[in-house]
């Protein structure tokens, strides 16, 4: 039986409480009968809830059922570059193991590459009591096809109870392939994560509206239960060379090995110096730096400080500054002990990038910015007398 939703009109009265519910703008009212716009309906039955007449008949889809007992222990995708185990892996390392205890169950790293089979070591000092590892040449940089293929044969293989990836570049072109292809549900960008000890339900909470609200996403008919979690949002697993674990080399089908793609090269981005992303201290410009040219102002202070460069969506669109440096709900999430704020008005967007950051220094000629609300220092002024004289005094300081 598949979900239905109609409006029975020998009962409707026009009274518009169903149309004030209707979160998608899919109900009108015409000729004092509501009427339902299916191309918007969503089935979501927040119109029936709201009715007050029973004018709404709402029948919900439960015959297909699925035997979740099976189901168990908390997985994380350990993303490597080149060997190197990237740095999310080790905060959802420390996110996955609360979730373990709390669901008393295992936590368990997926590590794929070649030759990386000396990592496991890494994960375990972690907290991961399982490492699966499928080490073959043909892993050894990352691919949609055959890292998803070898994933979704793992998932398949041993029914983990819930798997976090990160919010990265590969992780976001991952985990997609990933959901779709065992019909899972998949909450992207979470900043928080949790378990309803009544359910045993992973509570998955992201920003929605541009960042004005928080929603909490569950996934109770389906498993695993998936999600991507922002970089820098949550805090790494602490290493304990004593905890114990088991490494469980898999074998995989060549076929699923196979990609209709190759790399021909890698080109490292030019210029760049400090990753924003792992960053200590970010010297960031926006919309009031003016022009390219202008961004040398910055680049002069992060020298001194030996701070990374970021900057607003403003500032890349405009491109002034490349798409790496972009700092934000559609950029990188960031966790620095310092930012400096500098022309950066401060939309929504841009401090749900800084949200984590522990002291933002903003620098704006306009006092009523929006950034001076979250700023733990604010400076109103013209940035390009500040920002030099600060460079001058940090250069003196730090010299000595």
């Amino acid at each position: 039986m598949a979900s239905s939703i109609k409006v029975l009109d020998n009962k409707c009265v026009g009274c518009k409480l169903c149309v004030k519910a209707c979160p998608f703008g899919a109900i009108t009212v015409e000729d004092k009968l509501a009427r339902i716009d299916y191309s918007k309906c969503t089935l979501c039955g927040a119109c029936f809830e709201a009715c007050k007449f029973s004018a709404i008949e709402y029948k919900k889809d439960v015959s297909v059922t699925k035997d979740l007992s099976g189901y168990r222990d908390v997985w994380v995708f350990a993303e490597q570059t080149d060997g190197k185990i990237q740095s999310v892996t080790y905060e959802l390392m420390g996110e996955g193991l609360k979730l373990a205890e709390s669901l008393d169950m295992n936590l368990c790293a997926v590590l794929l590459g070649s030759g990386i089979q000396a990592k496991a070591d890494d994960l375990i000092m972690r907290g991961a009591r399982k490492v699966y590892i499928v080490d073959k040449k043909e892993l050894a940089y990352f691919q949609d096809e055959p890292y998803a293929a070898v994933l979704i044969e793992l998932v398949a293989r041993y029914k983990p109870n819930i798997l976090l990836c990160g919010a990265t570049t590969i992780g976001r072109s991952l985990i997609s392939r990933v959901a779709v292809s065992i019909n899972a549900g998949l909450t992207a960008d979470c900043t928080g994560l949790a378990i309803d000890l009544e359910t045993k339900n992973l509570l998955q909470t992201r920003p929605a509206f541009g960042g004005n609200i928080m929603a909490t996403i569950i996934t109770p008919n389906h498993r695993p239960q998936m999600a991507t979690v922002r970089h820098k949002v949550m805090k790494e697993a602490v290493v304990d060379v004593r905890h114990k674990g088991e490494v469980l080399v898999q074998e995989i089908a060549a076929t699923a090995l196979k990609s209709r793609t190759c790399r021909v090269r890698f080109d490292p981005e030019s210029g760049a110096t400090v990753n924003i992303a792992e960053a200590d201290i970010i010297v960031a410009g926006g919309r009031g730096m003016q022009n390219a040219q202008n961004f040398s102002i910055l680049r002069d202070l992060a020298d001194v400080l030996g701070a990374g460069v970021g900057a607003s969506r403003a500032a890349v669109d405009a491109n002034w500054i490349k798409y790496a440096h972009q700092v934000g709900q559609t950029g990188k999430t960031v966790c620095p002990r310092i930012y400096f704020a500098c022309g950066i008005s401060g939309q929504i967007q841009h401090l749900a990038g800084i949200s984590s950051v522990d002291i933002i220094i903003a620098i704006n000629k306009d006092p009523s910015a929006p950034i001076f609300k979250m700023a733990t220092y604010g400076i109103v002024g013209d940035l390009f007398k500040i920002v030099p004289l600060l460079t001058s005094e940090f250069r003196k300081v730090l010299k000595k």
